[in-house]
């Protein structure tokens, strides 16, 4: 392992401080250390924040919720207002990882993880992701996990993430705390797609903190929920996944909200399918025409091209479960 030095920030002041030098935040640290230990990542500094008063789960003066940078996973997923208001981010979030680490792992580091890619993680493997101009190794081997959409030239590596699936879909907003201040981002901003800089995968600046990320209200009655596929059916990451949201008013779909995991090199909003489903009286014709809708755009490799299918099937179950809950 690469030395470096270790901080433990007892306040948000130290903690800037220290990242503004170019310290790395950890809290956590279920994914940070590991690829420490596997040397994919190497940084000088180390600054533990797990002190900070971010662990609150509040709802908002117009029924949106906020859900501190630090509040655990497991702590988040059984939150009664979470499970009672959006059991789509409760529901994805146990369809993370194992108990142990949902223990261990924080909202703020679960959207900020790497990739799983397997060539991501073989430092002796050409990623540009890892090693900028290095090139993409994933494009010509064995790629049956990656993205079909959202990729570039430069790399195919899917979002790992369950729960920033349920963000995108909701229109969350993310809460930044830095040394030029405080500023807010749109998830589907905060998060970047690979394009020619696939190491770039936040829209961070230097020293910036995770405080909080902000599901902003939604109309009531709300239906929510999320479905993941994948080869196994625990500690397994997704092939693909859907988090769904509909507000049905009247026997007709006023909003929807939909988004797929597993298959984009971001959480990827599904807007095509969410216009389709707008205006319409819930059938199952209706959620087998918005599914078919999915995969628009998608650039399959050798090995992934199942993935577009998959994911028509995935979105169409979805909404068919939430479209038809009492």
């Amino acid at each position: 392992m690469h030395p470096f030095t270790y901080t433990r920030a007892d306040s948000t002041r130290d903690a800037l401080d220290a990242g503004r030098r170019g310290g790395r935040y950890v809290a956590g640290g279920t994914t940070l250390v590991d690829l420490m230990r596997e040397t994919v990542e190497r940084p000088d500094a180390l600054v533990d924040i797990s002190a900070l008063p971010l662990r609150e789960v509040t709802v908002t003066r117009g029924g949106g919720l906020r859900i501190g940078a630090l509040v655990t996973m497991s702590h988040a997923a059984a939150h009664p207002k979470v499970r009672g208001l959006l059991p789509v981010v409760s529901q994805a979030l146990e369809l993370s990882a194992s108990a142990q680490l949902r223990n261990m792992a924080t909202i703020g580091g679960n959207i900020m993880q790497r990739t799983r890619c397997a060539y991501f993680r073989d430092v002796t493997a050409a990623c540009n992701k890892r090693d900028p101009g290095s090139g993409c190794a994933a494009r010509e081997g064995y790629n049956r996990t990656h993205a079909i959409l959202g990729t570039s030239e430069s790399c195919v590596a899917t979002h790992p993430s369950d729960v920033a699936v349920a963000f995108a879909a909701l229109d969350a907003q993310v809460h930044l705390l830095g040394p030029d201040g405080r500023r807010s981002l749109a998830f589907s901003d905060f998060l970047l797609r690979p394009g020619r800089t696939p190491h770039r995968e936040q829209a961070l600046k230097q020293g910036e903190l995770i405080t909080t990320v902000e599901i902003p209200a939604l109309p009531r009655p709300l239906r929510s929920g999320y479905l993941k596929v994948r080869d196994r059916q625990s500690y397994e990451f997704a092939l693909t996944s859907a988090a769904v949201a509909l507000h049905v008013r009247r026997g007709v779909i006023r909003e929807a909200r939909v988004a797929a995991g597993g298959v984009g090199t971001v959480p990827w909003k599904l807007s095509a399918v969410e216009r389709a489903l707008v205006g319409q009286r819930p059938t199952g014709r209706l959620w087998a025409k918005a599914a078919s809708v999915a995969g628009d755009g998608a650039r399959t490799l050798q090995h992934n091209r199942f993935k577009v299918d998959l994911l028509e099937r995935t979105v169409e179950r979805q909404l068919r479960i939430v479209g038809e809950s009492s």
